[in-house]
């Protein structure tokens, strides 16, 4: 061996047994695994909803407000720099992964564990999460952009002071990210306002009142100058899709009779009033209990999305007149179709390709075919545990461990104000579905799931290095080179004053 060779051989044994390899370690095992998903999604499972948003995307229909144009434009913008509509999941795929990486690398920061770093990584391989990474699906946007937030919190958090700049342009980052979510899904909003918190926090570990002010504001300033330029560029038609709810609603709590009286007294046209009168008594003769508008309201070919926008006025007065006469068959009907969503959530799987009936495939997917071998082995994998452990596709088990996040007060560890605003990003995601849900839905539940699934994935890292610790005692011998953050709220010793422990560096 040279003596050239002999020093590399140093070096690297050297940084593998002092930690510095390590992290350059988990980056390549998280893009071996983000690749290897992605190759197994390509070029993208799409929905309906997706499908449609492909023809948005390469400008062969217009965009309209229906589904977010935010994701249109990013889909047209990767589009247009790479020219292939699938690099839209193997995006997806590599924020995730990427995401995971640099929760597991804080990990290793924190525990000097290998082990458990790559049990942070594993999450992306759950079943409950891996089914639906790359299915383009505004749900697993919303997810992965608020999980990227956390992820970029935390980083800032764990900054030195003299890292100014690198801390503002993560902090930038993060509110971009934020923003992204806040637009992506319309009923996402709530579920941004703990994670905005805890991008501040990040930043100032004890915001005053004019701190708290200035942030709201800036975030603020940023969603509605983000949302006019999305307008600006995409100039979406209007649809007023809320309308959808009180349709539902107005269907599934008053009689077919009902309807022709309501809709009579709140002025609506003909042909609105016997659609609503025919979805009544359609949705009572089929059994059906949700998503009046797409089921049972009859709609012409093709699909008009503007056709609510013209009468949306008249629906919502139609219900504001007759929901407080009929609030408890409403509260009955809301409180039913909520626990369908909590415990009966389907499309745990989704299969590939999809479109509504009269809707057209786009021609660039037809000629991307998916890879069924791996679909199916895929499926199996997940359709395997949604038998075997149901409790990971189903709301009531996330809507459980969000409570136990925020109620629990005492939890030791490097993040456990993080832990509690994740786990109240999750509550109020799902609360929000509690006057909103169209119908029972798995990808519903997709950020209570994921933001669990890593919150899961924390306290229990935390646990074992704790325990792994009181086990080596005082003289416990060799360990990882790292060590372990000292408990919440208390300094390293021999820290200067208004140094934070495991709660970051102050800016």
């Amino acid at each position: 061996m040279s003596a050239t060779d002999r020093r590399w051989t140093i070096a690297l044994h050297r940084a593998w047994k002092d930690g510095t390899l390590w992290p350059w370690c988990l980056a390549a095992v998280a893009a071996a695994c983000g690749y290897g998903v992605a190759t197994v999604f390509h070029p993208g499972y799409l929905s309906a909803d997706s499908n449609t948003q492909l023809w948005q995307a390469l400008g062969d229909e217009p965009v309209n407000d229906w589904h977010p144009p935010v994701m249109a434009l990013a889909w047209r913008m990767l589009i247009a720099i790479t020219g292939d509509f699938s690099v839209m999941a193997a995006v997806q795929a590599a924020v995730l992964w990427g995401t995971l990486w640099v929760l597991a690398r804080l990990v290793w920061k924190w525990t000097g564990s290998r082990g458990l770093s790559l049990v942070v990584l594993a999450v992306g391989f759950a079943p409950h999460i891996m089914n639906l990474t790359g299915v383009v699906w505004k749900d697993v946007h919303l997810a992965y952009a608020l999980l990227a937030v956390v992820a970029i919190a935390l980083t800032v958090r764990e900054l030195p002071p003299d890292r100014v700049r690198t801390r503002w342009a993560l902090l930038v980052l993060g509110l971009l990210f934020l923003t992204y979510a806040a637009l992506v899904r319309k009923n996402g909003v709530p579920a941004t306002i703990p994670v905005f918190a805890l991008l501040v926090l990040a930043a100032w570990p004890a915001p005053g009142r004019r701190r708290w002010l200035a942030a709201t504001g800036v975030f603020l300033a940023v969603l509605t100058v983000g949302g006019v330029a999305v307008n600006a560029a995409t100039d979406p038609l209007t649809t007023r899709v809320y309308a959808v709810i009180p349709v539902d609603d107005l269907v599934h709590v008053l009689t077919p009779d009902q309807v022709r009286s309501a809709a009579e007294q709140a002025g609506a046209d003909p042909d609105l009033r016997d659609r609503l009168v025919t979805a009544a008594t359609t949705c009572r003769t089929r059994g059906i209990t949700s998503d009046a508008y797409l089921q049972c309201f009859p709609q012409r070919r093709p699909f008009d999305v503007t056709y609510l926008d013209r009468r949306a006025d008249v629906v919502v007065r139609m219900w504001t007149q007759q929901m407080p006469k009929h609030w408890r068959g409403y509260a009955e009907y809301r409180t039913r179709v909520f626990t369908k969503l909590l415990f009966q959530s389907n499309q745990t799987f989704w299969n590939g390709t999809h479109v509504n009936a009269g809707a057209r495939l786009h021609p660039e997917v037809r000629k991307q075919p998916l890879n069924d071998t791996l679909r199916f082995a895929l499926q199996n994998y997940v359709t395997g545990f949604a038998r075997d452990l149901p409790m990971l596709f189903q709301g009531w088990f996330w809507l459980a461990v969000a409570l136990v996040l925020v109620l629990r007060r005492r939890r030791a560890g490097p993040c456990a104000r993080e832990l509690r605003l994740l786990g109240a990003s999750s509550l109020l995601y799902i609360l929000a579905y509690l006057p909103t849900a169209p119908e029972s839905n798995y990808r519903y539940v997709y950020w209570p799931a994921l933001a669990g699934t890593v919150a899961l994935a924390l306290v229990a890292t935390t646990w074992l290095a704790r325990r792994r610790a009181a086990a080596a005692g005082p003289a416990g011998g060799e360990r990882d080179a790292r060590p372990t953050v000292p408990p919440a709220g208390r300094a390293p010793e021999g820290a200067p004053a208004g140094s934070r422990g495991d709660t970051g560096v102050a800016v």
